[in-house]
């Protein structure tokens, strides 16, 4: 029985994000490409007024261990659910990337328009470790449905499917927590 070595599994995480970067480039570039489409043509998008309304209703009232509790959540299941549907070609985490990008820019666009551009710095802290955290797990989704061009494909599918999860818990999730922890403590703050 093999003993478990949390810096053998950390490095294992590291080196497989790394043989994945192309994957999660593509996948930046995709979110920040529809960042801009919902930023600059914002008025096609009013219909996420109602979501975003929906957001806020199950977020108001929270203290700041709540609202990290509820960031989290969110953040969580969007990152493993990011990768473990990517086994699906890697259809499902670029709709991910490509809805979570109109939805920044919306936002952006919105707060734009009723506070000017200066109140932007105030989003910065939210993303530092959550977006790098999300774009990881949505490019090894990514990944992980390319499978099937692999010589051997099982056994590919199973390779990519542990070393997604190993990525999962060793970096992913705890930068998300990280991330959950910092955005909970501001919005409650400000």
């Amino acid at each position: 029985m093999r003993k478990f070595s949390f810096r053998k599994q950390f490095r294992e995480a590291v080196d497989y994000i790394k043989e994945s970067s192309g994957y999660i480039y593509f996948v930046i570039f995709i979110f920040f490409g529809f960042s801009l489409i919902g930023l600059f043509f914002w008025e096609n998008f009013t219909f996420l007024d109602e979501f975003l309304k929906q957001i806020l209703l199950q977020t108001e009232g929270l203290n700041w261990i709540e609202m990290i509790f509820f960031i989290l959540q969110n953040n969580v299941q969007s990152a493993f659910f990011g990768i473990l549907f990517g086994f699906i070609f890697g259809v499902f985490p670029l709709l991910n990337a490509m809805g979570n990008g109109i939805v920044l820019g919306y936002v952006a666009s919105q707060v734009i328009q009723i506070s000017g551009i200066g109140v932007m710095w105030r989003i910065l802290p939210h993303g530092i470790f959550e977006l790098p955290a999300i774009f990881i797990a949505l490019g090894l989704g990514v990944k992980f449905g390319m499978f099937i061009f692999a010589k051997d494909g099982v056994k590919e599918l199973k390779r990519r499917f542990y070393e997604s999860m190993n990525a999962f818990l060793m970096i992913i999730l705890p930068l998300l927590i990280l991330a959950a922890i910092i955005e909970g403590i501001l919005i409650v703050l400000f």
